[in-house]
């Protein structure tokens, strides 16, 4: 071939390149990668999701160094990082990932604070569509695999909205005169026997007459502590958690679509409810509400709800569809970094699930799994809660791959009598080994109502038995969230979830506790419920209101979130510099009222049980 031959039919394919960046890459979606590979799929309307082999292990072949995005998936996000956790990151060297669209990509090999892996972050992200090859070597042995970026199906989030004044029904909502825009729901204790465990409930309303946002009231149903939410910001997760030794408050905080998942992040506040660290996920991923702990070696697990387009033929679907891929990523708390990720689109088939794909849409994707729990176990797996396949499923942890599944369709699992559940929540392994779920029983509904189980499962004999059941009287129906927690002493609270009833039960199961939030109208929900004993000072200072009536006045005061206050001592004066002790009541609640003789200024103090001040407000004069 002559040199100007040649140059001839380089020129030409310069030309159709050139043509084809012009025309928005249309030939990087016509089926063939630019390298000559061929391409699964070509475009979202037509996009693969499934893997061709399920269940592969994550541990890059010959070695202990755990791999994400897993190799062989269809499913992974234009912004992934490239995770591998099981070496230090000195043991890794020479990474790099080239898209079959895009290139050679730079970016930097960033360690994890555990010392035990490096995340590859490139500067820029992948295309959807494309197929990445990562390769390297670990320990100066060479490695490679491949994955190919999903096309995401984002669902919108709604701008927020100011905050309004409610018109709620009285008996529905607390109102307070010190604390005027405060508005929690009012909860209503119907039983309280001897022996409950000692503690606060843990709560996070989020629909209902009220106000929405973490909140924690006493035993009594009084309001101990609320963060009340703007607009369409809502809240879910409320619990105490401990990290670097001390104990904090952690929930979930977002928008909610009506698709029934979270798009948010996770916020860490610590016993003067400073928020401390908001803990986002990775991969261009936004936290969803459903799971969030804090582990040892400053490490957090989340879930992710992450939609993406899929052809759904194969399952009775549409071409044209979409799925959610139910998943959770490890982060590690102080850098940020996605230590490992799990999917179940490539764990879990979708004719597991008992939801149908026949309807679904970009706007209403395939829900085949809905992950709500996520329990790593001290045996070295971990126990997932897949709501819409009725099943949990263990995983082992350091290889992702299912190895056990109990429940839902062809358990590998012996369900003894009274042991299946329903699209159940939060299945938590308790210190003895048995597992504790909330059954929700529905919906369609399987049982008669929804109750808390506890489970023996038995991974060596394949035997599921249950211990103990525990049913609300009269009978409670929740079709959605709910939570069985163990109590220190053996008692266990349960959150009903979507009926806003939480109760606790004695050792031989017995309801010793009940109370509820309103129910009129649209009732008040609260993902989970919990109780926790809890101790904190607010970094604000208490808030008081006065009024005069003649030569009397009369005074509220309240300190939001404070816990130790045992007294209010009033204060007056002709200025707001020469104020004098004027009479001191014991705390009743949130707000407590005093009363003295008149006087042109006021201020309270909050004392603890010593008579030590802890906290003061500012001088207000009282309004006529």
């Amino acid at each position: 071939m002559s040199s100007g031959t040649r140059r001839l039919r380089r020129g030409l394919l310069m030309g159709v390149l050139l043509i084809a960046v012009l025309a928005g890459g249309a030939l990087a979606f016509a089926g063939k990668h630019i390298a000559g590979e061929q391409v699964a799929y070509d475009g979202p309307k037509a996009a693969i999701c499934i893997p061709q082999q399920l269940n592969v292990s994550d541990l890059l072949p010959g070695s202990e160094v755990a791999v994400s995005p897993l190799p062989g998936s269809y499913d992974a996000s234009p912004q992934s990082q490239i995770s591998f956790l099981g070496v230090p990151a000195s043991e890794l060297s020479d990474i790099e990932a080239v898209g079959s669209y895009t290139g050679g990509h730079a970016g930097q090999l960033e360690a994890y604070s555990q010392g035990d892996g490096a995340s590859f972050v490139p500067e820029a992200p992948f295309r959807s569509g494309e197929r990445v090859t990562v390769s390297g070597q670990v320990s100066g042995k060479p490695f490679s695999f491949q994955f190919t970026v999903a096309f995401p199906d984002p669902i919108p989030v709604k701008k927020e909205t100011a905050a309004k004044p409610t018109d709620a029904a009285e008996g529905t909502v607390q109102r307070f005169h010190s604390e005027p825009e405060l508005e929690p729901p009012s909860i209503d204790v119907t039983t309280d026997l001897p022996g409950v465990a000692p503690g606060d409930i843990f709560l996070a309303p989020y629909s209902g007459p009220a106000r929405t946002g973490p909140m924690i009231a006493t035993q009594q149903g009084q309001l101990v502590w609320m963060d009340q939410l703007p607009g369409n910001e809502k809240a879910t997760n409320l619990q105490v958690e401990s990290y670097e030794g001390k104990p904090v408050l952690t929930w979930w905080q977002g928008y909610i679509p009506p698709q029934g998942f979270g798009e948010g992040e996770e916020i860490v506040a610590n016993t003067s409810y400073k928020q401390i660290l908001h803990i986002k996920a990775g991969n261009g991923d936004l936290a969803d509400l459903h799971e969030f702990h804090l582990e040892p070696e400053n490490t957090a697990i989340l879930s992710v709800f992450h939609t993406i387009h899929c052809n759904l033929t194969s399952v009775g679907g549409p071409r044209d569809g979409a799925v959610t891929d139910g998943l959770f990523q490890e982060i590690d708390v102080k850098t940020g970094l996605v230590r490992r990720e799990w999917t179940s689109v490539d764990h879990v088939g979708l004719t597991e699930s008992y939801s149908s794909p026949v309807k679904a849409s970009t706007a209403w994707p395939f829900d085949y799994f809905h992950i709500n729990t996520v329990d790593p176990r001290s045996d070295g797996t971990t126990l997932i809660s897949g709501r819409n396949t009725s099943a949990l499923w263990l995983i082992n942890t350091k290889t992702g791959q299912v190895i056990e599944k109990v429940g839902g369709r062809k358990s590998t699992i012996q369900m003894g009598e009274g042991s299946e559940t329903a699209f159940q929540h939060d299945a938590m392994t308790l210190p003895d080994g048995d597992v504790s779920i909330f059954d929700n029983g529905g919906v369609p509904w399987k049982h008669e109502q929804s109750r808390g189980v506890v489970v023996d499962i038995d991974f060596k004999t394949h035997t599921d038995t249950l211990v103990q059941e525990l049913d609300h009287d009269p009978a409670l129906k929740a079709g959605s969230q709910g939570d069985v927690q163990l109590q220190p002493n053996g008692n266990y609270f349960i959150g009903w979830g979507q009926e806003p009833y939480f109760s606790e039960f004695n050792a031989d199961g017995e309801m010793i506790y009940d109370a509820h939030m309103p129910e009129p109208g649209k009732p008040t929900n609260s993902y989970r419920s919990y109780k926790f004993e809890w101790h904190a000072t607010p970094y604000w200072s208490p808030v008081l209101a006065a009024q005069r009536s003649g030569s009397e006045m009369e005074v509220w005061a309240s300190w939001n979130g404070a816990t130790e206050i045992a007294s209010w001592r009033l204060l007056g004066g002709s200025s707001a510099e020469a104020l004098e002790p004027l009479a001191t009541v014991q705390s009743s609640g949130f707000e407590t009222a005093l009363k003295a003789g008149y006087t042109p200024f006021v201020a309270v103090e909050a004392l603890n049980a010593e008579g030590a001040v802890i906290g003061n407000s500012k001088p207000v004069s009282p309004t006529e």
